[in-house]
């Protein structure tokens, strides 16, 4: 979307309100669009999990989505909080029901249990992925050895995963470093005289560093103080400087003074918080999930943040100054904030938890899922509250779609991942409920269950860096254009809510039959433009003439 076409999307809601026969929250009917038909499959997949627990376990509730054992299918693994975190592996027959089987997780009784989330990384380069896993207790890194096989690498990597109530994560590879660099978000510190009221635990930021012998490991953290109860954080270059920084999200339940922050992390240097005399803005929120996405194309990326009641959009203010975060709430604009449930009789506040924008209806734009649920049995807020599935439309907007799409079940969502479990183009859904079976929703696009039909064109897009540090370029910002239509998309790991994936990275096409595809890479160099077909899985390899398609069996 252009810069002007965006505009005029922000002065929609003044434009309908000297409409007759519309409102703020409703647009002509025949320019909505489609939404998807989602069937809840978890029990005939073979997912049997749930997550529950005493009151540390409240909060968290994540899915890591990401290819264990080189199939290029997204498996599963899923916190337990009192019961055992479980592996799953996908083995869903393209374009048919979703079919999961249950594998060891590489822990112990012991480590299983107490987990609050996870998210998939390579740490070592082998291009096999990895799983940092967060708990009630001692953090563990999870080496992936093939075939979804996991050791416990703690030991091996010199990385202490202490004793605190970690329930966020991101990571990114800095400069010069062979592995990445790990930031841990911590909620509340339970020793703490005056435990739980004002006693947030700070966080940790783990830079890798080289023993001796040549190996890496993973000494004392840097402790980024204060920390005001974190529940989502996500590395990301806010202003496209080429240098990225620590978004944090924070649970103003718990901290006294707190406000949401943001962290330089300039290379070889300590971290440091921006203040008021650099720009940023106090804010205070719920703070639960983080999602980010370029919605308007500018170069800089907007950001989703989830909360007990209505959720910011967060755009930064380039009129102003596009060096200093300085950032406008666009929320209510573009009729996201999702503040009440959208259907039952309960207009009491929403919960909002894991955020994440895709394309689920292959239309070419975002569109945003936000997972929902009481925190237990909170009086003041929403007792029965669905989760959110706002489509993006032409003017800029979003419409709620939820009860439309099948997926306003009356459970209270914590963590959650869209990916395409059977390969057929259209993103799939886990919800990660708390005292309730996890939820997996199929995509059947506008079809049925015997007979899916996608809504649009698509292209899933998979980037390799081979031969040197950071193969799963971390950092690298893909383009796909088709027409004069551009989308755009980071790769990351950090963000929603204890949930993460690796793996393919899904695009909407639309009608196009065609697109082309630039990559910029994590050192700022582009690729020239792949020219490829629509509905097609693509892999690219950095430096590569031609990009390579997988297909599946």
């Amino acid at each position: 979307m252009s810069r002007a076409a965006f505009k005029l999307s922000v002065m929609l809601p003044a434009l309908l309100a000297a409409s007759p026969g519309l409102t703020q929250n409703s647009v002509p009917e025949a320019s909505l669009a489609p939404v998807p038909s989602f069937v809840e499959e978890a029990g005939s997949a073979g997912i049997e999990h749930r997550y529950d627990g005493a009151w540390e376990f409240f909060v968290g509730g994540g899915a890591a989505i990401f290819d264990c054992n080189g199939d290029r299918r997204p498996d599963l693994f899923l916190a337990g909080g009192r019961n055992p975190a479980q592996l799953f592996q996908n083995g869903s027959p393209t374009a048919g029901p979703l079919t999961f089987t249950a594998l060891p997780t590489g822990m112990n009784e012991r480590q299983a249990v107490r987990v609050l989330g996870a998210y998939p990384l390579d740490f070592n380069n082998d291009d096999v992925p990895d799983l940092a896993v967060l708990r009630l207790g001692e953090n563990l890194l999870l080496e992936g050895k093939g075939d979804c096989r996991f050791e416990v690498a703690n030991r091996a990597l010199g990385f202490d995963g202490g004793r605190a109530w970690t329930t966020a994560f991101s990571a990114t590879f800095e400069p010069d470093l062979d592995y990445p660099t790990l930031a841990f978000g911590n909620y509340v510190d339970r020793s703490a005289p005056g435990s739980p009221w004002g006693t947030c635990h700070d966080n940790f930021l783990f830079r890798p560093d080289k023993t001796a012998e040549g190996s890496v490991s993973y000494p004392e953290p840097t402790r980024l103080s204060p920390g005001f109860c974190t529940l989502s954080i996500l590395f990301t270059d806010w202003n496209r400087s080429g240098e990225a920084a620590l978004r944090v999200s924070n649970d103003r339940h718990y901290y006294r003074g707190g406000e949401e922050q943001l962290w330089a992390v300039p290379a070889g240097r300590p971290p440091r918080p921006y203040r008021k005399s650099d720009g940023w803005q106090h804010l205070k929120i719920w703070g639960m999930g983080i999602a980010s996405i370029d919605l308007d194309v500018d170069g800089f990326p907007e950001y989703a943040l989830t909360s007990m009641g209505d959720t910011k959009l967060q755009k930064l203010d380039v009129e102003t100054d596009e060096t200093v975060p300085i950032y406008q709430d666009i929320a209510f604009d573009l009729g996201i904030t999702a503040h009440r449930p959208y259907k039952g009789e309960d207009l009491k506040p929403s919960t909002g938890w894991h955020s994440e924008f895709q394309d689920v209806n292959n239309d070419g734009l975002w569109d945003l899922f936000i997972a929902k649920g009481n925190v237990e049995a909170m009086p003041d807020f929403a007792a029965v509250d669905p989760d959110n599935l706002l489509i993006g439309q032409w003017d800029g907007r979003f419409t709620e779609a939820g009860g439309l799409a099948g997926i306003g079940l009356d459970r209270r969502g914590r963590g959650a991942g869209l990916a395409d479990f059977n390969s057929d183009g259209l993103l799939d859904l886990v919800v990660v409920n708390r005292a309730a079976p996890v939820s997996v929703f199929r995509n059947l696009g506008q079809g049925t269950a015997d007979v899916p039909k996608p809504l649009g064109n698509w292209l899933a897009v998979d980037i390799r860096q081979p031969g040197q540090p950071n193969r799963r370029a971390v950092g690298a910002r893909i383009s796909v254009k088709t027409g004069n239509h551009t989308r755009v998309k980071d790769i990351q790991i950090g963000a929603g809510h204890a949930s993460g994936q690796l793996g393919f990275v899904h695009f909407g096409l639309g009608v196009a039959e065609r697109a082309n595809i630039r990559i910029k890479w994590p050192d700022g160099d582009w690729s020239h433009a792949y020219r490829v077909f629509a509905n097609s899985h693509v892999i690219i390899e950095r430096g590569a003439e031609k990009a390579r398609l997988w297909y599946p069996e």
